[in-house]
């Protein structure tokens, strides 16, 4: 079971790693409001997060 806890931290630090050297604060801040949202079970934060980071994601088609 502590296996399982480590493999997944290390993937959750790399990919916000990922998201903040690719999408910077911005992206950090979408990824922390559908994390906050999905734990808090409120739908409107997880939404919020969800729709900035398809707008980063997004936005070089624009």
């Amino acid at each position: 079971m502590p296996v399982i806890a480590l493999i997944s931290a290390v993937v959750v630090v790399t990919v916000e790693q990922l998201v903040q050297w690719k999408y910077g604060a911005a992206g950090l801040l979408g990824l922390l409001l559908v994390t906050v949202g999905i734990h808090a079970k409120r739908p409107g934060v997880s939404s919020a997060g969800a729709v900035l980071l398809a707008l980063l994601v997004a936005r070089p088609a624009l």
